[in-house]
């Protein structure tokens, strides 16, 4: 479980706590296993787990821009700052294809085109901070 290095009046110890359960601790000392019991019950920590869903840019059928018939737009899947377009409006795309990178928490992330088309509008700059769900890119078919 856990390790400790102890000195106690210029002698070494190195103590392993093996199992810790209500008012009883296994650990070893030097080698040397014991059973120590306390006065009141450990409470043990655990390490909580975070669960994310995955933020997948998606195009999105039914925003309030109606640029051409069977429109979709690309939207941010996270907070961040667009540092490259690879795209620029006429351009055909095709899915998969990446069309921005965008900087998030020290990282960049490329963001591709989950739908074949044309680039109807592009409604970010590079340099633009954005945040999740903003409309990056209109795609038309």
């Amino acid at each position: 479980m856990k390790k400790y290095k102890f000195s106690i009046d210029d002698n070494d110890y190195a103590v392993e706590v093996k199992n810790v359960e209500d008012r009883t601790i296994e650990l070893e000392v030097n080698g040397i296993a014991y059973t120590v019991n306390i006065d009141k019950e450990v409470k043990q920590t655990k390490t909580p787990t975070l669960l994310r869903s995955v933020a997948i840019p998606t195009t999105d059928h039914g925003t309030a821009i109606k640029v051409a018939a069977k429109t979709g737009s690309i939207k941010s899947p996270l907070p961040g700052t667009i540092i490259e377009l690879f795209v620029k409006e006429g351009d055909k795309v095709s899915i998969g294809q990446k069309v921005l990178m965008l900087e998030a928490m020290k990282m960049e992330n490329n963001i591709e085109s989950d739908k074949a088309g044309t680039v109807v509008e592009i409604k970010i700059s590079k340099g633009d901070a954005v945040m999740e769900g903003d409309i990056l890119i209109v795609i038309g078919e």
